[in-house]
């Protein structure tokens, strides 16, 4: 059998498998640790910088290990490029018997049960939802997976996939009448089978911590779990660890209620009268916050006028919609399980407004049309740490930014791992690429005070003769929406002046996939975008040259998650500055930061406007955490540097 030293040499089987393949110091020493982790099912937290090949570095020992592994990761796209791409290249080269699985969560499965009920009922908002529905009955008839994914004739966030796909409320579960064409539970039974099973972290924890069916069985029977993009976790797991009620949830229950009553009780018009008083009491709730997006606190959600009056009247219609389901509930499985998720709304609609004496942080996330109530635990180690110590096995954790510096210390405590016996083995693999001569780190002098009301122009004027100097090809990242929308307007109007007929795109205009295919496609593009591309988005190659990072990422203080843990750790001792905040924006600004160089022939420069960097103490943190790039504060420098690359395209 293959073993790892000569599956990463240089005349080994991946590289006669693989043309791109070069062997790196960095990518065999972390095969090594996380075989060894694997064999004495050990916690590993591993940092490994863009360009390590952390990928192969634990697919490989996963493969060679024989035990049945759980790889989770940050998004559906990676769980796509893994399944459909790395791990069967990777088999194929190593030659191994091991089987794969995609398991994904229910949503991403079309349900032959809601589609038929929905088609039927053929009540949609566009023609091109009725068209979109219709498609998707065709790729149903044909599809072996039923996964939304290889759907392509109908874009991911169509509206009707909603019609066409179940939820965790809505399932029927074992008493479906269509549990035999069930494409969620086809892909659990593959994943049960498989030697290696490819999972995201959203449903690794939906399903792990909440027991649903599926994970809650597959995890007791695995050898390992490997999460990629680890540093996700904390904020995922708060997710799952919490509990939410949104009035997304309880439209969706009387849209469901109606379709069912058409279905097996048409002749109760009093069903079909409380589903429209229930969607009108939601409505009224949503519309006691205003109009405009915001995560408010419980106190300031009590201090509102008509937030008492219109969640008391969103209690008593939830009460009355059950009061009538009962007496209709009998006549269908459907209908019976409107009535139990009717049930699971009010018990938590009560929770939230009259809380157990316990860690949680009560929320309310106003969105433009529904608003959730959110119980959020203040911390998620403890729970995290239970998982871990339930069954003995290995647990891997690696990204490319998990440490802050060389120190753990902050995550590992965060995921509740830094009180284990024994303790987790922690590394980290600096990136091969060589960013003395590939990019240079440019910290503009004179910058404004980041709070200064003219602070956008300052970051525009700083923009503007990088992103002309590099021919477009520019990132810049903002760390609110205000402020993109203000840069990108300057932006233009700076470009507009100066002649220039960039591309100038903003996050929002599209769907993320499609701005990126547009900015890659147009290879002199300037794209203004916020939080979702600071990570997880790749763009090798001259396409991109810079980066503009406008502020350090600090979460707005008034975030009321963010304002009850800092309260929290200040009652505990602790500086939740340098604890919590200080740690969480450095890991941040590494993600945005490592869009810039992802190849070892990119070229390009890093700007990060905000003077806390060079000025406060707590900046040199930042500037020692980011990649070793050469630095200057110096704009001729910066535009010199970027005036000596290749132009777009090559040409």
């Amino acid at each position: 059998m293959t073993d790892l030293e000569t599956a990463f040499s240089p005349d080994g089987p991946l590289a006669e498998a693989i043309p791109s393949f070069r062997p790196r110091a960095q990518q065999l020493e972390m095969a090594r640790h996380i075989a060894d982790a694997l064999r004495e099912n050990r916690v590993l937290v591993a940092e490994a910088g863009t360009g390590t090949g952390k990928t192969y570095a634990y697919l490989v020992p996963a493969l060679l290990s024989g035990g049945k592994i759980i790889l989770s990761t940050g998004t559906k796209t990676l769980q796509d490029q893994l399944f459909n791409r790395d791990l069967p290249t990777i088999r194929a080269a190593l030659k191994v018997p091991v089987t794969i699985a995609l398991l994904k969560g229910r949503a991403n499965y079309v349900c032959p049960y809601h589609l038929e009920r929905n088609a039927r009922d053929g009540r949609f908002l566009t023609a091109q939802d009725a068209a979109d529905l219709r498609a998707i009955a065709r790729f149903a008839q044909v599809t072996q997976s039923g996964d939304k994914a290889e759907c392509s004739e109908v874009r991911e966030d169509s509206p009707a996939w909603f019609a066409a796909t179940s939820t965790r409320d809505n399932c029927l579960g074992q008493e479906c009448p269509d549990v035999k064409e069930c494409f969620v539970l086809a892909a659990r039974r593959a994943a049960m089978d498989a030697d290696v099973v490819v999972v995201n972290h959203h449903l690794f924890f939906a399903d792990v911590m909440l027991r649903d069916e599926g994970m809650g069985e597959l995890l007791p029977s695995c050898n390992a779990v490997i999460f990629d993009e680890a540093h996700q976790l904390p904020e995922t797991a708060s997710l799952f660890f919490g509990e939410s009620v949104s009035t997304a949830q309880i439209l969706e229950l009387a849209r469901d209620t109606r379709s069912e009553t058409l279905a097996g009780a048409r002749d109760c018009r009093d069903l079909i009268d409380a589903t429209r008083a229930l969607e009108k009491a939601a409505r009224d709730f949503r519309l006691a916050f205003g109009s405009e997006p915001a995560r408010l606190s419980a106190a300031q959600v009590a201090a509102l006028p008509d937030f008492d009056k219109c969640l008391d009247a969103l209690n008593g219609e939830i009460d009355a919609f059950a009061a009538v389901l009962e007496t209709q509930a009998e006549r269908s499985e459907g209908l019976a399980n409107c009535l139990r998720r009717t049930g699971e709304i009010g018990e938590r609609v009560v929770r939230w407004r009259s809380p157990d004496a316990g860690e949680f942080i009560r929320w309310v996330e106003v969105f433009p049309q529904s608003a959730a109530l959110n119980a959020t635990p203040l911390h998620v180690s403890g729970v995290f740490r239970r998982q871990l110590e339930s069954h003995p096995r290995a647990w891997i954790f690696t990204s490319a930014t998990l440490a802050v510096g060389q120190n753990f210390t902050h995550y590992c405590n965060e995921m509740g791992l830094s009180w284990m016996d024994p303790p987790p083995v922690t590394a980290v693999w600096g990136s091969p690429f060589d960013y003395a001569k590939q990019a240079l780190l440019y910290a503009p002098a004179g910058m404004p005070d980041p709070n200064h009301p003219e602070y956008a122009e300052a970051v525009a004027r700083v923009a503007l003769p990088l992103i002309r100097a590099a021919r477009g090809r520019t990132f810049v990242l903002c760390t609110s929406l205000r402020a993109m929308k203000r840069i990108h307007g300057l932006i233009g109007d700076g470009l507009e002046r100066a002649g220039e007929k960039l591309p100038l795109l903003l996050q929002g205009e599209g769907s993320r996939t499609e701005l990126l295919d547009r900015f890659r496609r147009m290879g002199n593009a300037v794209l203004v975008a916020s939080q979702s591309f600071w990570e997880g988005v790749d763009v090798p190659g001259d396409a991109l040259s810079v980066v503009v990072i406008d502020k350090l990422p600090f979460a707005p203080p008034d975030d009321p998650v963010l304002a009850a843990r800092v309260e929290h750790l200040q009652k505990s001792g602790h500086n939740p500055f340098m604890h919590y905040q200080l740690p969480r924006a450095v890991i941040n600004m590494k993600q945005g930061a490592g869009r810039l160089i992802r190849s070892e022939r990119d070229l390009g420069v890093l700007c990060i406007c905000d003077p806390r960097m060079i000025d406060k103490q707590y900046g040199k943190i930042v500037w020692r955490s980011l990649p070793p790039m050469r630095r200057t504060r110096v704009e001729p420098e910066a535009v010199a540097f970027l005036e000596q690359l290749p132009p777009p395209g090559g040409a």
